[in-house]
Protein backbone atom coordinates (compact mmCIF):
# COMPACT_ATOMS: atom_id res chain seq x y z
CA UNK A 1 0.00 0.00 0.00
CA UNK A 2 2.91 2.70 0.59
CA UNK A 3 4.73 1.54 -2.68
CA UNK A 4 0.91 2.43 -4.15
CA UNK A 5 0.48 5.76 -2.32
CA UNK A 6 4.40 6.58 -2.88
CA UNK A 7 3.85 5.70 -6.57
CA UNK A 8 0.70 8.11 -6.85
CA UNK A 9 1.91 10.64 -5.18
CA UNK A 10 5.75 10.53 -7.60
CA UNK A 11 3.25 10.48 -10.35
CA UNK A 12 1.09 13.95 -8.97
CA UNK A 13 4.74 15.53 -8.44
CA UNK A 14 5.91 14.41 -12.22
CA UNK A 15 2.20 16.21 -13.62
CA UNK A 16 2.17 18.99 -11.26
CA UNK A 17 6.14 19.69 -12.60
CA UNK A 18 5.54 19.31 -16.32
CA UNK A 19 2.51 21.10 -16.31
CA UNK A 20 4.18 24.19 -14.65
CA UNK A 21 6.98 23.43 -17.41
CA UNK A 22 4.18 23.81 -20.12
CA UNK A 23 3.03 26.88 -18.04
CA UNK A 24 6.56 28.57 -18.10
CA UNK A 25 7.25 27.85 -21.61
CA UNK A 26 7.22 30.90 -24.08
CA UNK A 27 4.62 30.96 -26.14
CA UNK A 28 5.51 29.60 -29.81
CA UNK A 29 4.71 32.04 -32.55
CA UNK A 30 2.84 30.86 -36.00
CA UNK A 31 5.23 31.08 -39.23
CA UNK A 32 2.44 33.64 -40.74
CA UNK A 33 0.24 35.78 -38.82
CA UNK A 34 -3.04 37.60 -40.47
CA UNK A 35 -4.60 39.76 -38.58
CA UNK A 36 -7.33 42.47 -39.22
CA UNK A 37 -8.46 46.18 -37.34
CA UNK A 38 -11.40 48.30 -37.06
CA UNK A 39 -11.63 51.63 -35.20
CA UNK A 40 -13.94 54.59 -35.11
CA UNK A 41 -11.81 57.64 -34.04
CA UNK A 42 -13.43 61.07 -32.78
CA UNK A 43 -11.09 63.30 -35.84
CA UNK A 44 -8.11 61.66 -37.69
CA UNK A 45 -5.32 63.68 -36.91
CA UNK A 46 -1.85 62.30 -38.26
CA UNK A 47 1.04 63.97 -37.25
CA UNK A 48 -1.22 66.52 -35.21
CA UNK A 49 -2.97 67.80 -38.35
CA UNK A 50 -6.25 66.90 -38.68
CA UNK A 51 -7.30 64.89 -42.03
CA UNK A 52 -11.42 64.90 -41.56
CA UNK A 53 -11.98 68.94 -40.65
CA UNK A 54 -12.06 68.23 -37.10
CA UNK A 55 -14.68 65.44 -37.43
CA UNK A 56 -14.94 61.48 -36.74
CA UNK A 57 -13.36 58.94 -39.20
CA UNK A 58 -14.00 55.24 -39.78
CA UNK A 59 -10.80 53.47 -40.13
CA UNK A 60 -9.77 49.41 -40.88
CA UNK A 61 -6.66 47.95 -41.97
CA UNK A 62 -5.11 44.35 -42.63
CA UNK A 63 -1.59 42.90 -41.85
CA UNK A 64 0.58 40.10 -42.54
CA UNK A 65 3.74 38.83 -40.43
CA UNK A 66 6.51 36.37 -41.69
CA UNK A 67 7.66 35.67 -37.87
CA UNK A 68 10.58 33.69 -38.86
CA UNK A 69 12.25 36.29 -41.10
CA UNK A 70 10.44 39.69 -39.49
CA UNK A 71 8.96 40.19 -42.80
CA UNK A 72 5.76 42.10 -42.69
CA UNK A 73 3.27 43.94 -44.93
CA UNK A 74 0.32 45.61 -44.58
CA UNK A 75 -2.83 47.81 -45.65
CA UNK A 76 -5.25 50.68 -43.95
CA UNK A 77 -7.56 52.79 -45.06
CA UNK A 78 -9.39 56.03 -43.55
CA UNK A 79 -12.20 58.51 -44.26
CA UNK A 80 -10.98 61.77 -44.80
CA UNK A 81 -11.73 65.47 -45.87
CA UNK A 82 -9.06 67.36 -46.98
CA UNK A 83 -8.29 66.59 -50.38
CA UNK A 84 -11.71 67.85 -51.27
CA UNK A 85 -11.69 70.55 -49.09
CA UNK A 86 -8.32 71.44 -50.88
CA UNK A 87 -9.91 71.94 -54.45
CA UNK A 88 -9.79 68.09 -55.48
CA UNK A 89 -11.64 65.40 -54.85
CA UNK A 90 -11.51 62.21 -53.55
CA UNK A 91 -12.49 61.02 -49.20
CA UNK A 92 -10.67 57.81 -48.34
CA UNK A 93 -7.21 57.64 -47.84
CA UNK A 94 -5.22 53.80 -48.47
CA UNK A 95 -1.99 53.42 -46.78
CA UNK A 96 0.26 50.51 -48.17
CA UNK A 97 3.67 49.26 -46.43
CA UNK A 98 6.01 46.50 -46.28
CA UNK A 99 9.56 46.36 -44.06
CA UNK A 100 11.29 44.12 -41.34
CA UNK A 101 11.45 44.06 -38.05
CA UNK A 102 14.35 42.34 -36.12
CA UNK A 103 16.83 43.13 -33.15
CA UNK A 104 19.91 44.69 -32.60
CA UNK A 105 20.77 43.40 -29.11
CA UNK A 106 18.67 42.20 -25.99
CA UNK A 107 17.52 45.91 -25.55
CA UNK A 108 17.18 47.29 -29.03
CA UNK A 109 15.32 46.35 -32.11
CA UNK A 110 14.74 47.67 -35.69
CA UNK A 111 11.83 48.60 -37.84
CA UNK A 112 12.62 49.86 -41.48
CA UNK A 113 10.10 49.99 -44.80
CA UNK A 114 8.80 51.46 -46.92
CA UNK A 115 5.13 53.54 -46.72
CA UNK A 116 3.28 54.77 -49.61
CA UNK A 117 -0.06 57.00 -49.06
CA UNK A 118 -2.65 56.88 -51.97
CA UNK A 119 -5.27 59.00 -52.28
CA UNK A 120 -7.51 57.89 -54.98
CA UNK A 121 -9.17 60.53 -57.23
CA UNK A 122 -7.46 63.34 -55.38
CA UNK A 123 -7.23 65.41 -58.97
CA UNK A 124 -4.68 68.20 -57.13
CA UNK A 125 -2.76 70.15 -58.95
CA UNK A 126 0.43 68.13 -57.15
CA UNK A 127 -0.87 64.70 -56.60
CA UNK A 128 -1.55 64.25 -52.81
CA UNK A 129 0.04 60.42 -53.35
CA UNK A 130 2.73 60.13 -51.22
CA UNK A 131 5.69 58.11 -50.52
CA UNK A 132 8.50 57.56 -47.32
CA UNK A 133 11.02 55.37 -46.56
CA UNK A 134 11.09 55.20 -42.71
CA UNK A 135 13.58 53.47 -40.02
CA UNK A 136 12.84 53.17 -36.35
CA UNK A 137 14.96 52.14 -33.01
CA UNK A 138 13.19 50.79 -30.09
CA UNK A 139 14.44 50.40 -26.83
CA UNK A 140 12.19 48.55 -24.34
CA UNK A 141 8.88 51.10 -24.83
CA UNK A 142 10.80 54.34 -25.96
CA UNK A 143 11.31 54.67 -30.07
CA UNK A 144 13.06 56.90 -32.45
CA UNK A 145 11.82 57.18 -35.59
CA UNK A 146 12.31 59.06 -39.05
CA UNK A 147 10.83 59.03 -41.96
CA UNK A 148 11.81 60.69 -45.44
CA UNK A 149 9.62 61.40 -48.53
CA UNK A 150 10.92 60.42 -51.47
CA UNK A 151 8.05 61.99 -53.46
CA UNK A 152 6.40 65.35 -53.23
CA UNK A 153 5.15 65.71 -50.11
CA UNK A 154 1.12 65.68 -49.20
CA UNK A 155 0.05 67.63 -52.13
CA UNK A 156 3.15 70.60 -51.26
CA UNK A 157 5.03 71.12 -54.40
CA UNK A 158 8.77 70.71 -54.94
CA UNK A 159 8.66 68.92 -51.49
CA UNK A 160 10.81 65.73 -52.43
CA UNK A 161 13.19 64.81 -49.37
CA UNK A 162 10.84 66.41 -46.68
CA UNK A 163 11.41 64.82 -43.13
CA UNK A 164 9.86 63.90 -40.37
CA UNK A 165 10.89 63.19 -37.05
CA UNK A 166 9.34 60.66 -34.15
CA UNK A 167 10.49 60.14 -30.55
CA UNK A 168 7.46 58.31 -28.63
CA UNK A 169 7.51 55.51 -25.47
CA UNK A 170 4.48 53.66 -25.01
CA UNK A 171 4.75 52.40 -21.02
CA UNK A 172 2.72 49.87 -19.40
CA UNK A 173 1.04 51.45 -15.70
CA UNK A 174 -1.29 48.55 -14.96
CA UNK A 175 -2.45 45.40 -16.57
CA UNK A 176 -3.99 46.47 -19.92
CA UNK A 177 -3.25 50.09 -19.29
CA UNK A 178 -0.72 52.06 -21.70
CA UNK A 179 0.69 55.41 -21.48
CA UNK A 180 1.08 56.85 -24.88
CA UNK A 181 3.45 59.51 -25.39
CA UNK A 182 5.12 61.29 -28.71
CA UNK A 183 6.67 64.48 -29.69
CA UNK A 184 7.34 64.53 -33.79
CA UNK A 185 8.27 67.50 -36.00
CA UNK A 186 7.63 67.88 -39.78
CA UNK A 187 9.91 69.35 -42.09
CA UNK A 188 8.56 70.21 -45.51
CA UNK A 189 11.05 70.81 -48.03
CA UNK A 190 10.84 74.34 -49.72
CA UNK A 191 8.23 75.28 -47.54
CA UNK A 192 9.15 76.81 -44.33
CA UNK A 193 5.96 78.44 -43.25
CA UNK A 194 4.55 74.78 -43.02
CA UNK A 195 6.93 73.13 -40.88
CA UNK A 196 5.85 72.45 -37.43
CA UNK A 197 6.03 70.43 -34.44
CA UNK A 198 3.53 68.31 -33.00
CA UNK A 199 2.72 66.15 -29.52
CA UNK A 200 0.37 63.85 -27.88
CA UNK A 201 -0.28 62.66 -24.16
CA UNK A 202 -2.82 59.88 -23.59
CA UNK A 203 -3.57 56.64 -22.61
CA UNK A 204 -4.35 53.49 -24.11
CA UNK A 205 -7.24 50.56 -22.28
CA UNK A 206 -7.70 46.80 -23.54
CA UNK A 207 -10.77 45.62 -22.47
CA UNK A 208 -10.46 42.69 -24.25
CA UNK A 209 -13.66 43.16 -26.71
CA UNK A 210 -12.50 46.73 -27.19
CA UNK A 211 -9.57 48.86 -26.82
CA UNK A 212 -10.42 52.47 -25.96
CA UNK A 213 -7.84 55.42 -25.95
CA UNK A 214 -8.23 59.40 -25.11
CA UNK A 215 -5.08 61.78 -25.91
CA UNK A 216 -4.16 65.25 -25.74
CA UNK A 217 -2.67 66.10 -29.08
CA UNK A 218 -1.86 69.72 -30.16
CA UNK A 219 0.82 71.62 -32.59
CA UNK A 220 2.66 74.87 -32.85
CA UNK A 221 1.64 75.02 -37.05
CA UNK A 222 0.58 78.11 -38.50
CA UNK A 223 -2.76 78.63 -37.89
CA UNK A 224 -2.41 80.14 -41.87
CA UNK A 225 -0.55 77.36 -43.43
CA UNK A 226 -3.28 74.66 -41.34
CA UNK A 227 -6.48 76.23 -41.92
CA UNK A 228 -9.38 74.23 -43.40
CA UNK A 229 -9.98 75.47 -46.59
CA UNK A 230 -13.66 74.98 -46.33
CA UNK A 231 -14.23 76.68 -42.77
CA UNK A 232 -11.08 78.37 -42.43
CA UNK A 233 -10.83 76.45 -38.60
CA UNK A 234 -7.47 76.11 -37.57
CA UNK A 235 -6.39 71.91 -37.91
CA UNK A 236 -3.65 71.99 -35.46
CA UNK A 237 -5.62 72.83 -32.53
CA UNK A 238 -5.07 71.31 -29.13
CA UNK A 239 -8.27 69.15 -28.66
CA UNK A 240 -8.75 65.68 -26.86
CA UNK A 241 -9.49 63.01 -29.24
CA UNK A 242 -11.03 59.88 -28.70
CA UNK A 243 -11.08 56.08 -30.33
CA UNK A 244 -12.08 52.84 -30.12
CA UNK A 245 -10.68 49.99 -31.81
CA UNK A 246 -10.29 46.20 -32.48
CA UNK A 247 -7.88 44.02 -33.21
CA UNK A 248 -8.85 39.98 -34.67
Amino acid sequence: MKKVLLAAAMATLFCSQTAQAQDAAPTVKPEHEVSFNAALASDYRYRGISQTRLQPALQGGTDYVNNPSGLYAGAWASTIKWTKDAGGGGSVEVDLYAGKRGSLTSDFSYDVGVLTYVYPSNGLAVSANTTEIYGQLNDGPAYVKYSRATTNLFGFANSKNSGYLDLGANIEIDSGLVLNLHAGHQQVKNNSISAYTDWKVGVTKDFGVLSASLALIGTNASEIAYASPANGKFLGKTSVIAMLSKTF
